[in-house]
């Protein structure tokens, strides 16, 4: 009786860990997989790297350098997603964006350092993507790409392809 105890138990505990990993990303009925921050980082370095942490930094000195800890989801490598994140542009003009950086919370990259390159996303438009409120937290709709790409703000681990900025709802 007690090893049959132990064999359900380990059952249970296996079904809880798989459910909490299948909690954080859900499919719409467009096929579309919305994710967090967290789901960029492969569920085994979930643990292990530290959550990035905004700091503040003297404007008298250069930024520190960022961290390059943790791997990519290569399972994720062409999904649609949805991502919600602040955005700092790189290209564009008054009215569109084309080129952005996504990141998960304010002035990253900017007045603190920045966070590792699994939780910064390059962001392209061919077309632009009209950017009203640069402060307010967006959804950013396309095909990400595992893809490293090197920018003077930092390295980058992932690449979307925009489809659509939508507004961020809690």
């Amino acid at each position: 009786m007690y090893r049959k105890f132990h064999a359900y138990l380990l059952l249970f505990l296996f079904a809880l860990f798989a459910s909490l990993d299948a909690r954080a990303e859900t499919v719409d009925k467009e096929g579309i997989i919305t994710l967090e921050w967290q789901d960029l980082i492969p569920l085994q370095e979930r643990n292990r790297v530290p959550t990035p942490r905004p700091s503040a930094i003297n404007h008298d000195s250069d930024t520190p350098p960022q961290q390059k800890l943790g791997g990519v989801r290569q399972d994720l490598d062409g999904k649609k997603v949805r991502m919600p994140g602040f955005v700092i542009p790189l290209e564009g003009d008054n009215n569109v964006v084309t080129e952005f950086l996504l990141v998960p919370y304010f002035g990253a990259c900017i007045h603190v350092p920045p966070p590792p390159p699994n939780q910064i996303v390059d962001v392209r438009f061919v077309e632009g993507a009209p950017i009203k409120e640069l402060w307010q937290t967006v959804y950013v709709v396309g095909v990400l790409k595992t893809e490293t790409v090197n920018r003077e703000l930092g390295e980058t681990a992932y690449v979307i392809d925009g489809i659509r900025i939508e507004p961020y709802k809690e």
